[in-house]
């Protein structure tokens, strides 16, 4: 099998930071594919841009989309409902590029033009106040994925790298993107339980 540079590999993926590779981050996912530890199918957001440009970049066969890791769909973009947004914050520590802005119980907001449509704030979003919404308008021509233009790409992977960095000084090491402490969602879904029943 041909060595590849993490960085061609990385070079190669849409930057959504999404984990449904399997893997914390693109870069992570790069890397197992360089040590030959991850197929060059796993990547949903990318499809099958991302699997044809693996493909000429290792020289292995271009496969179909592994189902495994999920079926590939058309960018969407979150959104927040706000009369459900209760401020448990929840959404704001496992965006992996500081697209959601908020408070502690006050309402959220997310920047669209950060926004990758990962998905990775649906899950802990207690009150299913997030909803994902189809991009309204077409990508440029010059992008290579559909609904990715380059300087979504771009932007992608600087956030998320500004993102660890400022995480790893304050936390004083690297962290895990993207998980949240069990016991910390739990707390704050608890307070925003006892919340809303004050109200009622």
């Amino acid at each position: 099998m041909i060595k590849l540079s993490v960085s061609a590999i990385n070079t190669c993926l849409p930057q959504t930071q999404c984990q449904r590779c399997s893997y914390p981050c693109c870069k992570d996912y790069a890397v197992a594919i360089s040590r030959g530890e991850a197929n060059i199918n796993q990547c949903p957001p990318g499809g099958a841009v991302t699997i044809e440009k693996l493909s000429t970049l290792s020289g292995q066969p271009a496969l179909p989309l592994d189902p495994e890791f999920g079926e590939f769909q058309a960018k969407a973009l979150a959104f927040i409902i706000e009369e459900k947004c209760i401020g448990c914050v929840l959404c704001i520590k496992v965006c992996p590029v500081d697209a959601i802005v908020g408070a502690n119980k006050l309402m959220h907001s997310i920047f669209q033009d950060y926004c990758t449509g990962c998905e990775l704030c649906l899950p802990v979003c207690p009150t299913d106040c997030i909803k994902m919404r189809p991009l309204e308008t077409e990508v440029e021509p010059q992008s290579d994925w559909p609904g990715y233009s380059p300087d979504d790409i771009s932007l992608g992977k600087t956030r998320f790298e500004r993102r660890q960095l400022r995480l790893s000084s304050q936390a004083g090491e690297k962290p895990e993107p993207a998980k949240l402490d069990q016991n910390a969602r739990q707390q704050a879904i608890l307070e925003a339980v006892k919340r809303k029943m004050r109200k009622t």
